[in-house]
């Protein structure tokens, strides 16, 4: 899915790439996060990655064949666009790969698809429920 840019092929190897791992709460910096883990969001997906991108206004492909390379299973990465041909950031106000990781953690979590599935989720397990340990323990 490509939004934004009408730069051909060729050049978007030039723009940078992120990882959804890159923001992921859930992971230590050796597995890969690059972001503060109280910045950093649970468990982001190429998608919402995209469409935070499309939401700062920033031209964004997403590549689902890519895997990253420490965790070959973590499927998909994310191109963008920081700067133009000249040099001149493409949003004025992130000029650099580790402020724009930040906006997009900070975005991810109020992303519609993930707001529906904590309503759905909350509604289903209104039930109370409580666990009780046992008062012996095993010899």
């Amino acid at each position: 899915m490509d939004v934004g840019g009408s730069d051909g092929g060729s050049s978007i190897k030039k723009w940078n790439v992120i990882y959804p791992v890159y923001l992921n709460s859930k992971k230590t910096v050796a597995e890969g996060r690059r972001i503060a883990a109280a910045k950093a969001c649970a468990d982001p997906t190429c998608s919402e990655i995209l469409d935070s991108c499309t939401y700062l206004k920033i031209p964004c492909k997403i590549e689902q064949d890519k895997a990253y390379p420490r965790d070959f299973f973590q499927r998909g990465r994310v191109r963008v666009q920081l700067q133009n041909e000249d040099g001149s950031p493409v949003n004025p106000a992130i000029r650099t790969k580790k402020q724009l990781m930040i906006q997009i953690a900070e975005l991810v979590p109020k992303h519609q698809g993930r707001t529906k599935k904590q309503e759905s989720s909350a509604s289903s397990s209104a039930a109370p429920t409580s666990k009780s340990k046992g008062g012996k323990k095993k010899k």
